[in-house]
């Protein structure tokens, strides 16, 4: 982790660099798994005690506003975070709630006049799926021999 590229990417942004954005803005660039907000907070707190729940969560709020991070939504589990450097998709699993980086490619933008009043800022492509750990474990439990009750094929 660089310390000079943590404190010029929060000037840029507007963003003063107090010990505990450069905290939590350290543990992102460190760990590309996606945390939660929470478990920002604990990493950061485990550092730093003067960090507050309320302070960690934002900071989060800051630089996903500032452009710095992304706020990554698992429909019905806590939202995940990544810091931005490199542009990427991401595949988000149904069954374990994984988040994946994906690879980034282009996509179409949506035709200027669909968006109405509307000002995109950028687009994303999240895909949904089962992971590759999920993945066999489903395939298999959807097949039933005959001799456990399934018609199976004859």
């Amino acid at each position: 982790m660089d310390a000079e590229a943590i404190k010029r990417s929060l000037e840029r942004s507007g963003l003063r660099c107090t010990p505990q954005r450069y905290g939590v803005m350290g543990f992102l660039m460190e760990h590309t798994g996606h945390p939660t907000a929470a478990e920002v907070f604990e990493a950061v707190n485990r550092l730093d005690p003067r960090s507050s729940r309320a302070t960690t969560y934002n900071n989060l709020r800051d630089f996903v506003q500032a452009g710095l991070v992304r706020e990554v939504a698992v429909e019905g589990r806590a939202a995940r975070f990544d810091a931005k450097g490199v542009r990427h998709h991401h595949f988000i699993c149904d069954h374990c709630g994984n988040v994946e980086d994906m690879e980034w490619y282009d996509m179409p933008r949506p035709a200027s006049g669909s968006l109405g009043k509307r000002i995109l800022r950028e687009c994303e492509l999240i895909v949904r799926g089962l992971c590759a750990k999920c993945a066999p474990r489903h395939a298999s439990r959807r097949k039933i021999s005959p001799q456990q009750g399934g018609a199976g094929p004859r």
